[in-house]
């Protein structure tokens, strides 16, 4: 059973939605949501002997998985784990199920093929972060966009084919750049996509530093980072509060991702060479996003402009080049989905009851809703990198990690611990505290049991990762110190 976890991980939640979609109409909706939140159960559940079944002890990929599918151009379905992927396998696992359950009232109109898109995607996310091929993980990072660009573009907004066109536009080209350079890297291995050979393959300067700009655009549009991100705030905006969730909470962790498995580890010398680039980048994400945040009217694009700058930090993290750093981004990144999937769904229970995004329309929830109040209250301390929840560990960090390297780094990158509090917090005394004026207001109903469940569970894992991340930087230490090794060592021929 071990042998073939990883299949059954990338597999059965795309058949499950495949079987979800063949329920047709929307008639048979109660028995598709009630499949899809199963099918979503299964693929959590077969995704947890990775955790129980890993061994922290070792760098190397397991429960690998190795067969021909290609063999005139050498090309393998060959897929594993290390202590990066596998925490981000089962935060996909874990927020499909949310994304399922969050739908079960709100979609009302072509309800399995709804669930079925996110189950699909799931799997296809699940493959992404295991493949250990080039091309396979080419197939499963531009199949992905499949499905998300259908659930921006048929359940969204009034503008959600612009923003879902926009989408998939940004994301296509980087990919293409992409496919050229694994192309080139397939010559100079010998003939190999083998993601673990590229790793070894000796690579000049020129060539490095093309592809280096190659990766960044491929894998920076979905983290995203400046001046690539104008697309993402749109697709929040009119992506359902599902879609938001998965996009935030997910889709830009594959992003990351990608530093760690193709930019550090292949182009080392033009990642070093680099870095100054990449930490620009990422402290004017920190800085300017933050302020941009501030100024939203509208709640979804203060929270997406919030993940830019938060992801901001991630991507600093990878280029301090020290392990304290890169272990801080990981963190960032699993806490990152959950809090920012909370603060969607906090909006999300919003926008059901009162169908408004625009923080003017809201003011005085506490007196009608004092149980969302709390959870909302939680994810936005949060948020804001409150110690004691999982928002400061990842953050403080990298903020230590860059203290290592340059003061003035690490100055400019805890200003965010400033500008994460005023936006977040602005957006909550506005919204939940001072005196009712909107009548509508005054209709609202407090959280249900549903909704409960997904925040609560959600609270637990703040605050558990909050008061204790060993577990999650244990899993992930051996790798890491395995990785910086690789990127320690020159490639120059």
């Amino acid at each position: 059973m071990l042998n073939n976890i990883l299949s059954l991980v990338i597999w059965v939640p795309i058949l499950a939605g495949v079987v979800v979609l063949a329920t047709g109409t929307d008639r048979n909706a109660t028995f598709a949501r009630w499949l899809a939140l199963c099918g979503a159960l299964l693929g959590l559940i077969v995704a947890l002997p990775l955790a129980t079944g890993f061994d922290t002890t070792t760098p190397a990929m397991q429960f690998v998985e190795k067969a021909a599918w290609i063999p005139a151009f050498n090309i393998h379905y060959h897929v594993g784990i290390d202590g990066i992927s596998m925490p981000l396998i089962l935060l996909n696992s874990f927020i499909t199920v949310l994304v399922i359950i969050a739908g079960w009232r709100v979609i009302q109109d072509k309800v399995a093929q709804y669930m079925a898109a996110f189950l699909i995607m799931s799997g296809l996310i699940n493959g992404a972060f295991s493949a250990l091929d080039g091309i396979l993980f080419y197939v499963f990072f531009e199949a992905m966009l499949i499905p998300l660009y259908l659930i921006i573009g048929v359940w969204g907004g009034p503008n959600r084919v612009y923003a879902a066109l926009k989408f998939f536009l940004y994301t296509l080209l980087g990919s293409f750049l992409m496919l050229v350079s694994m192309i080139y890297l397939y010559f100079q291995s010998g003939g190999s996509f083998d993601i673990q050979t590229w790793h070894t393959t000796t690579l000049g300067m020129t060539a490095q530093t093309l592809m280096f700009f190659a990766f960044l655009l491929a894998f920076g549009v979905k983290v995203p980072i400046l001046p690539i991100h104008t697309w993402l705030p749109d697709a929040h905006v009119e992506a359902p509060t599902g879609g938001s969730v998965v996009l935030a909470a997910i889709t830009l962790k594959v992003g990351a991702y990608g530093f760690l498995r193709f930019i550090l580890p292949i182009l080392p010398d033009a990642s070093h060479e680099l870095a100054w680039l990449v930490i620009t980048l990422s402290l004017i994400a920190v800085v300017y996003i933050g302020l941009v945040a501030l100024v939203q009217a509208d709640m979804k694009k203060l929270i997406a402009y919030s993940s830019i700058a938060h992801m901001g930090f991630v991507t600093l993290g990878f280029f301090l080049f020290n392990t304290l750093g890169a272990e801080g981004a990981l963190v960032q990144m699993i806490s990152h989905g959950f809090v920012s999937a909370a603060m969607f769904l906090c909006i999300g229970v919003m926008y059901d009851r009162l169908h408004s995004r625009q923080i003017k329309d809201y003011g005085g929830l506490a007196s009608r809703m004092p149980v969302f109040a709390a959870f909302f209250m939680l994810f936005a301390m949060a948020n804001s990198g409150l110690p004691g929840t999982s928002g400061f560990v990842g953050e403080f960090m990298v903020i230590m990690a860059s203290s290592q390297i340059n003061f003035w780094i690490a100055f400019v990158v805890a200003t965010t611990l400033i500008t994460g509090a005023a936006y977040t917090l602005w957006l909550y005394k506005r919204v939940v505290f001072g005196a009712i004026t909107n009548p509508h207001v005054e209709e609202m109903t407090d959280v249900k049991a549903r909704e409960i469940l997904l925040l609560g569970v959600l609270a637990v894992l703040v605050l558990g990762m909050g008061v204790y991340p060993k577990p999650l930087t244990d899993v992930m230490h051996v790798s890491v110190v395995d990785l910086l090794a690789h990127v320690a060592q020159s490639k120059l021929p």
